[in-house]
């Protein structure tokens, strides 16, 4: 099955670059484009894609608003995963987009491959968080000072919180799986656990989630 794509940015050239290089992978289909945030709500609830790759900052409405938009929208088939698009590595903003319920960011002057590998990523139901910028941004913008526990918190295990741990510093199942001495499946399981009792979508959220309850310091 092909992972079905929505590209929202005001800048036509950047829309074009990123469907050709997209629309070159068997894999991948690009079924619309949006120029603005009001355009990418509306295509999104009309063409239900996968992956909605959205630009932070745009006209009409932005794509942090249109994101929260777009995963707010309970009706019918379950939202994309919106993979955010910047040109700042430390741009205040995606810590708010990651916030609304994007599953993740890119830079927008990154290579091809690593475009077509995000988009394969979030496609499948994963977070983008592997790359060390994600952990120094959510550290830039977080609070250290823990607010409240998140609810589900009490209910992990000690190993599911130890893993929960682990994922909040940024590291790969693989990564995490040697530094428990567990198997990598074992591992898999555990952050899926985790993940439902902390009602999160994904490791991204679990991030989020761990750096506002204070259990990540910088």
């Amino acid at each position: 099955m092909s992972v079905r794509v929505l590209i929202a940015d005001d800048q036509e050239l950047v829309r074009t670059g990123f469907r050709m290089i997209l629309e070159a992978e068997p894999d991948i289909e690009v079924v619309g484009e949006a120029t603005n945030g009001l355009e990418a709500v509306a295509l999104a609830r009309e063409l239900a894609p996968d992956v909605l790759l959205m630009d932070i900052r745009m006209p009409e409405l932005d794509g942090i608003s249109a994101t929260r938009e777009v995963l707010a929208d309970g009706a019918g088939a379950a939202p994309p995963r919106v993979l955010m698009l910047t040109t700042f590595d430390l741009d205040e903003y995606v810590y708010d987009a990651l916030r609304s319920g994007a599953s993740g960011f890119l830079l927008k002057d990154l290579p091809a491959a690593q475009l077509v590998a995000g988009v394969r990523t979030v496609g499948a139901g994963d977070a983008l968080l592997a790359p060390a910028i994600t952990r120094r941004l959510i550290e830039e913008f977080v609070s250290t000072a823990p607010e409240s526990l998140p609810p589900g918190l009490d209910d992990l295990t000690p190993r599911e919180l130890e893993v929960f741990r682990l994922v909040a510093r940024g590291l790969s199942n693989a990564e995490i799986a040697q530094e428990l001495i567990i198997a990598e499946t074992t591992v898999k399981t555990h952050v899926a656990r985790l993940l439902m009792k902390l009602g999160v979508r994904d490791r991204v959220q679990a991030v989020v989630l761990a750096y506002e309850a204070g259990l990540v310091h910088r």
